[in-house]
């Protein structure tokens, strides 16, 4: 019996995107994307959500590709440009899922502690969660199993009674491997549909 609910966040509730910001700045969108998969790149990013400081994690990769410094800061001094809108569909689900009172329901998200803040303050139904766990806060970050048991003791969850619910194949993978159910989301009408099949909606 799934008595809790953990959501993944970042495009699955809310849409982030570092385009947004930068296709402000770049005229050629092939210098864009080369741009951000070979400097700003994901495992960079991650360091950040993971706990190293935004401004250690930008100073690092200026001292690497000076020539790009400009571009560089840009990503964290203007992140709050990638952040775009709430993912309502979805919402709509987290909102269905809350007003049955079935379930306790939480997030496990890789965030920087330093840019979660801003999210915070968007997004009101953040404060709908019965409790919200940030790599940044933690210093640690999905898929790392000691990141999902933080959740787990924290809130005295059974992971055969929770389902998890992520984008990241990879955070599925780890997750499963802990004993939690999964949905992968690809879509909130894949995941009203799964949610309904599972009797859980």
């Amino acid at each position: 019996m799934i008595t809790t609910i953990i959501f993944d966040l970042g495009a699955v509730l809310i849409d982030w995107n570092p385009r947004y910001m930068y296709g402000t700045i770049f005229s050629d969108e092939a210098e864009m994307e080369k741009f951000l998969t070979e400097i700003t790149t994901s495992d960079w990013n991650e360091e950040q959500d993971a706990g190293r400081p935004l401004h250690e994690g930008t100073e690092t990769l200026v001292r690497q590709f000076p020539e790009h410094a400009e571009l560089i800061r840009a990503f964290y001094g203007r992140w709050d440009e990638m952040l775009g809108e709430a993912f309502h569909d979805t919402v709509e689900i987290f909102k269905k899922l809350k007003e049955s009172s079935r379930y306790k329901i939480y997030a496990l998200t890789n965030w920087s502690a330093e840019t979660f803040p801003v999210a915070v303050a968007r997004f009101e139904f953040l404060n709908w969660f019965d409790g919200i766990v940030v790599s940044g806060e933690e210093k640690m970050r999905k898929p790392t199993p000691e990141f999902y048991h933080i959740l787990l003791d924290r809130y005295d969850v059974e992971p055969k009674e929770a389902l998890f619910i992520d984008d990241n194949y990879r955070n599925i993978l780890a997750a499963e491997k802990i004993g939690i159910n999964c949905i992968h989301f690809k879509s909130a009408k894949q995941l009203d549909i799964e949610l309904t099949q599972a009797g859980l909606l």
